[in-house]
């Protein structure tokens, strides 16, 4: 059975590759640069080079796989990124038709259900529309905000800070990449599922941007606070930063979008992921702040 793995460098996509190594399987990986995956693992695995904008090319390189996991490499400063988005997800449905795949596992979001009105996930709908079209067994994950997303606001924690368009009273999941990756490795080596699927991945618990704060003020051991800032001082931030006209409303999007949003599946056994907010921040943010920053300004 041959297991195909995009983006194997990414947070989610290293853990999957790692957990079907160790249950036996050599999966099929597509990646743009192949120096990038480690020298052990490029031993262990069968390694496709290459771009997944480009449909012809994701073809090829998924003939004869059963299974895949795809993941949308659109960045958030594509211009166009909803639009970018379904023009992937259309070279990932016609290599699932041309190539007779049987069942595939689509990195998707919470939000995606909306359909319209989530900036860039907006487009994360697009795909799973196309790849539901395809008739083969297809499992969305719907996962909610990335813990990593915190590495790119490494400045403004340093000074003590964490921004965000947020509701303060509003809760909303937050999870752990890597047990995605361990949903994703469980659900390609599973044969008991079929037909179209739909799956949370919540993370351990539900969080308010307060209580992140105050999460991460016992991690830092100093006080973070919140600074809440609207959807035009994002725009104002993003423009200045260069980004182009769709790439700022796909990001306003998606956060002016999620604001009053309700998971369409509820926490539970199967949703309820591990790892915390606090280990993980103690292992991955708190020894990055300590090495980069400054005393913050509190």
């Amino acid at each position: 059975m041959t297991i195909v793995v995009t983006t194997p460098t990414g947070h989610v996509g290293m853990r999957v590759v790692r957990l079907l190594l160790q249950a036996g399987a050599r999966p099929r990986v597509i990646v743009r640069d192949p120096a990038r995956l480690d020298a052990a693992t490029r031993a262990l695995v069968d390694v496709r080079q290459g771009d997944l904008t480009d449909a012809d090319f994701v073809r090829e390189a998924t003939q004869g796989a059963r299974t895949v996991f795809w993941v949308d490499p659109t960045p958030h400063t594509d211009p166009e990124p909803v639009e970018a988005s379904r023009a992937v997800g259309a070279g990932y449905a016609r290599a699932m038709r041309d190539n007779g795949i049987a069942r595939a596992v689509l990195l998707s979001s919470i939000g995606a259900e909306r359909r319209h009105g989530v900036g860039h996930i907006d487009g994360l709908a697009r795909i799973e529309e196309q790849l539901d079209a395809t008739g083969a067994d297809v499992l969305h994950l719907r996962c909610g905000y990335f813990f990593t997303n915190l590495l790119f606001d490494l400045d403004d924690l340093a000074r003590g800070a964490l921004t965000s368009t947020a509701d303060p009273r509003a809760v909303m999941p937050w999870v752990d990449p890597r047990d995605i990756g361990d949903v994703v490795a469980a659900r390609l080596l599973s044969d008991s599922w079929r037909g179209r699927v739909v799956q949370a991945v919540h993370g351990p618990e539900d969080l308010t941007y307060p209580r992140v704060t105050e999460i991460l003020s016992g991690v830092l051991q100093y006080p973070v606070r919140l600074e809440s800032i609207t959807d035009d001082g994002v725009r104002d931030a993003l423009r200045a930063a260069g980004l182009p006209p769709g790439a700022v409303e796909g990001i306003v999007g998606m956060t002016a979008g999620s604001r009053d949003l309700v998971p369409e599946q509820a926490r539970d056994l199967t949703t309820t992921t591990p790892t915390t907010l606090g280990s993980w921040a103690y292992q991955h943010l708190r020894p990055k702040l300590l090495a980069t920053a400054d005393e913050p300004t509190v």
